[in-house]
């Protein structure tokens, strides 16, 4: 069995979402900074600013795993593309339970898509953190000169 294919189609892939998950990050985290002071002082507007920070993540992870599944259709992994969203969002996440496989061939290519769901998710909790870091410091900072 030979896995270049997997390795040549899989690492691109692996950068491009990583690329476009920081960038999507960076962007969110700069327009949550610019927020103006007050809607830090409200908890209320902190909480909901940290549940529409949550509902963003879900949408980028959601077209990361698309564009894995696209991958899979393309590749003829996978015959179609509710079947291959299915696997895609298994491998990303490393839930692993309804019964969808790839070929023999292609399987490391799953595998690529799990560990680059890893480094994701990662990714998202260290934005998810200085996020809400950067939020409470804000708060303490105008507390403290009050």
């Amino acid at each position: 069995m030979s896995w270049e294919d997997d390795w040549l189609l899989g690492l691109p892939l692996f950068v491009a979402t990583i690329v476009v998950h920081v960038t999507a990050f960076l962007a969110m985290g700069r327009l949550l900074a610019s927020a103006p002071a007050h809607l830090a002082q409200s908890k209320i507007l902190f909480g909901v600013s940290v549940a529409i920070f949550a509902l963003f993540a879900a949408v980028v992870h959601a077209l990361e795993a698309l564009a894995w599944a696209f991958l899979y259709v393309h590749i003829g992994a996978v015959p179609n593309l509710a079947e291959a969203i299915l696997y895609s969002l298994e491998a990303i996440t490393s839930y692993g339970h309804a019964p969808a496989f790839l070929p023999p061939h292609w399987r490391l290519i799953g595998a690529i898509e799990a560990v680059n769901g890893l480094v994701l998710f990662g990714l998202t909790t260290a934005f998810f953190f200085a996020a809400i870091q950067n939020g409470r410091s804000r708060n303490s900072t105008r507390a403290g000169s009050v």
